[in-house]
């Protein structure tokens, strides 16, 4: 049995996942179709980058990813296909696919052009359907991505940049907020070695100072403490036990962050 993800920004409450899941099924119609998020922040490439990277490394060879944070839709930018790790990544070419590929281990990437795999007539302002959705189709069908255009190396690279440690201070960014209020940053987890559960803290988000405590979880801590743990995505992030971190810190995403050990 084919398996199909989508992602996007479309929303949950509109019909716009609906119209891409009609297309892939008309042209597989055996394809299991598992929805990893359509409530991405509208237009944010990087929220959306960050959960097709939390996501893919649990889906088995022969995934096709299907991806859809496209801002420049009806523009200039191409449509790519990557192979990597014995998966298929679809979507545009605005960076939103390759910290995934990059998981997934090396990758190789083809820009669409062969339009004999789009739905006609193709729609200025929604390529999730007339695009993405048919050409995913196609590759679970067992179409090679080599058959869809060239090889490139000139795509858009997008990163999450490297927390770093310097003595007892970790030094990143806040990548992503969950639906918690949870931030997550780019600081590794492994930075945090030689902390101990209850250690006091001091985090400081886009130079708002507060006091937590490092912790494995968040039931460890009272109602309402802010903590720094590692997540299950094996990233630092700064929560609050049965509250949001982010609203308590008012904090955004793409701000820098401090945690003093």
């Amino acid at each position: 049995m084919a398996l199909i993800t989508l992602l996007s920004d479309f929303g949950s409450a509109s019909g716009y996942p609906a119209a891409m899941k009609g297309v892939i099924l008309s042209l597989c119609p055996t394809a299991q179709i598992v929805d990893i998020s359509h409530d991405v922040e509208r237009h944010h490439v990087r929220a959306g980058a960050f959960l097709l990277w939390m996501a893919v490394p649990y889906f088995p060879e022969k995934t096709v990813h299907c991806a859809v944070v496209d801002p420049g839709v009806g523009t200039a930018r191409r449509a790519l296909v990557i192979e990597s790790g014995g998966q298929l990544l679809v979507g545009p070419d605005n960076g939103l696919l390759i910290p995934a590929a990059e998981r997934l281990g090396r990758f190789t990437v083809f820009h669409i052009r062969n339009e004999q795999f789009f739905r006609a007539p193709v729609s200025r302002t929604f390529h999730g359907r007339d695009i993405f959705a048919p050409v995913a189709a196609h590759l679970a069908n067992g179409l090679a991505p080599q058959e869809l255009g060239p090889q490139i190396t000139d795509y858009t690279k997008l990163s999450f940049g490297e927390g770093m440690r310097h003595g007892r201070v970790l030094e990143g960014e806040v990548i992503y907020i969950d639906p918690f209020g949870n931030l997550i940053t780019n600081i590794a987890g492994e930075l945090l070695q030689h902390v101990s559960p209850g250690d006091s803290v001091t985090i400081e988000v886009s130079r708002k100072a507060a006091s937590a405590r490092y912790a494995r979880t968040y039931g460890e801590v009272e109602p309402h403490e802010l903590i720094v743990t590692v997540g299950s995505h094996g990233q630092v992030e700064i929560a609050m036990n049965l509250g949001s971190a982010a609203q308590r810190l008012r904090a955004h995403t793409g701000e820098p962050v401090l945690i003093k050990l």
